[in-house]
């Protein structure tokens, strides 16, 4: 079962564009993240302390040499709850339901933007797409679902991370969020 203070702190709007950051670029600076974010050096600092303390992030070894920055990486590939998990507590369950929250906020908003965009994007807009399909199951076989599509998505990444050595050279590669909700629901 996850923490809840790893589930909290993702979910602060700022953090979860640091480790969303972070974990398509694997290590960075603070000036990098700050520069890279549109915040303030001493801003991304304090969450990164934040996520830190959370277990979510560390620091990484400096590759460079100059001992003047600090590096940081993710210290996990994701986090899986639900508020269900936090039923002893009252307030660790509030805690949870409004990350989900900010969750569902975040995926609806990353959505909303990929529609409003402005410049013409034909050939991400034919590989975009949206899945969704109405159909009987019980908890365990939901739970089957989500499991085999954890499955899925982290074997794509990682044939995706073995081709990045390969990759063509005038293929453009961009940040692909994918995402996908099951609940039980009423037609």
């Amino acid at each position: 079962m996850e923490r809840i203070e790893a589930i909290t702190a993702v979910h602060h709007p700022v953090r979860r564009r640091i480790y969303d950051y972070l974990s398509l670029h694997g290590t960075a600076q603070v000036t990098t993240l700050a520069r890279a974010l549109g915040l303030q050096v001493g801003s991304v600092s304090h969450h990164l302390r934040m996520l830190k303390r959370a277990g979510v992030v560390e620091h990484a070894p400096d590759t460079t040499g100059d001992r003047r920055t600090s590096w940081w990486q993710t210290s996990r590939s994701g986090l899986t709850w639900s508020a269900e998990d936090f039923t002893d507590s009252p307030a660790d369950a509030l805690l949870a339901r409004e990350a989900e929250r900010a969750n569902v906020e975040t995926h609806v908003g990353r959505l909303r933007a990929w529609h409003r965009r402005t410049a013409p994007l034909p050939e991400w807009a034919r590989a975009a797409f949206s899945i969704d399909t109405l159909a009987w199951a019980t908890p365990d076989e939901l739970e089957a679902l989500s499991a085999a599509m954890r499955e899925t998505f982290a074997a794509w990444q990682a044939g995706i991370d073995e081709s990045d050595a390969e990759a063509d050279a005038d293929a453009e590669r961009r940040p692909v969020f994918v995402f996908a909700h099951g609940f039980p629901t009423v037609p």
